[in-house]
C-alpha cells in the first residue's frame, strides 16, 4: 500500500516492477487496472526517465520520486500517444488509475511511503 504524510491512503493494492523486463512491460497489453492499484516502478540507481503509453489502453496518473519517495514531478498520460519525461533523476514511478493525483490531493514535494518489495 502506498500513503500520504497524513496516513491516507493513495493506493491499496500495490505490484513492483524491479526487473528491466517488468520495466520494460509495464501497463502495456491490459485492459484496465482496478481502482486502488499501483505499479511501483523501482530503479537499480536514480536516473532521468521516459515513459511511453504505446500498447496501453487508458489513461493513467504518473508519479516521479526521488530517492526520499519525494513527488518531484506528476503527469497525466493518455492511450497510445502520451509520452513524459521525469524531467530530472528519479528512483521511483508509479503508475495508477487517471485522476489519483487529483483525487488524493497529491503535489510536488510530497512525500509518499511504501515498503519497497524488490
Amino acid at each position: 500500500m502506498i500513503l500520504k504524510p497524513s496516513g491516507e491512503y493513495v493506493a491499496t493494492s500495490t505490484e513492483f516492477a524491479c526487473s528491466i523486463y517488468k520495466q520494460a512491460l509495464g501497463l502495456m497489453f491490459r485492459k484496465n487496472i482496478p481502482e486502488g492499484y499501483a505499479l511501483i516502478f523501482v530503479m537499480n540507481k536514480s536516473k532521468k526517465v521516459s515513459l511511453h503509453m504505446l500498447f496501453v489502453n487508458f489513461e493513467i496518473d504518473v508519479l516521479f520520486l526521488d530517492e526520499d519517495k519525494r513527488i518531484v514531478k506528476i503527469c497525466g498520460l493518455r492511450p497510445w500517444t502520451g509520452l513524459c519525461s521525469s524531467g530530472t533523476k528519479v528512483k521511483y514511478i508509479i503508475e495508477t488509475n487517471t485522476g489519483k493525483a487529483k483525487k488524493a490531493c497529491l503535489k510536488v514535494g510530497d512525500m509518499l511511503t511504501f515498503r519497497n518489495e524488490c
